[in-house]
């Protein structure tokens, strides 16, 4: 079933970030109750926690995984496994609704048959930022990135395929959706420190939803 029948809404406001790259404003706001209770129901399962960077920096944003992997860090590098190494059990499964909402915003950017493997859930509380980085701990890199925001508002910043390129900045609110790939795909890309603020779902944080096809 397509979660998206029945739903009449005004046409998402499509800003383009960069070939490849585009924003979705509120693309997945009608669905934010599902969305929301579904990260609850994950973090039951999984919590959140604080990961440590092989070169010993502990992250600000706390994550946890869904999906068949979950992206891990720790002292011996980036990857991806399928085990939560906390539990020793696997990450729960994917929800239907989040499966859908990332083919179908990955489709409205123009990349059909997403079918993602791995969905990262990293909670932004107020001062918690992410640097720089590209995603290439994937080994396919012809399948895009599509990120969804929940919560607080937050700086993302979009640059190019090197580290010095220079870096536009971006509102997100909740429920809008990035969606890169194709030339963008390793486009480097952060978020700035969140304010302090309160959501009327959320409280003091943001969610963000960050969904990969891993192999």
């Amino acid at each position: 079933m397509d979660l998206f029948d029945g739903i009449v809404e005004s046409e998402p406001r499509n800003i383009q970030l960069a070939p490849g790259a585009m924003l979705l404003s509120g693309f997945a706001r009608p669905f934010e109750v599902p969305l929301i209770e579904a990260v609850h129901t994950i973090v039951a399962r999984a919590p959140f926690r604080h990961l440590v960077t092989p070169g010993g920096h502990r992250m600000s944003v706390a994550m946890t995984n869904s999906g068949a992997v979950g992206w891990i860090s720790d002292r011996t590098g980036y990857r991806y496994d399928a085990i939560d190494p906390h539990s020793g059990q696997p990450w729960p499964p994917m929800p239907a609704v989040f499966a859908e909402i990332a083919a179908q915003a990955a489709a409205k950017a123009g990349f059909a048959d997403f079918h993602p493997e791995a969905c990262l859930i990293n909670r932004y509380e107020p001062g918690a930022k992410l640097s720089l980085h590209q995603d290439k701990d994937e080994l396919d890199f012809r399948q895009p990135i599509v990120s969804v925001s929940l919560g607080l508002p937050a700086t993302f910043l979009f640059g190019g395929l090197n580290r010095t390129d220079r870096t536009a900045r971006y509102r997100l609110t909740h429920g809008d959706v990035v969606v890169w790939g194709g030339p963008a795909r390793l486009a480097y890309h952060g978020v700035m420190p969140l304010p302090d603020g309160e959501h009327p779902l959320l409280g003091r944080q943001r969610i963000n939803l960050t969904f990969r096809k891993t192999r």
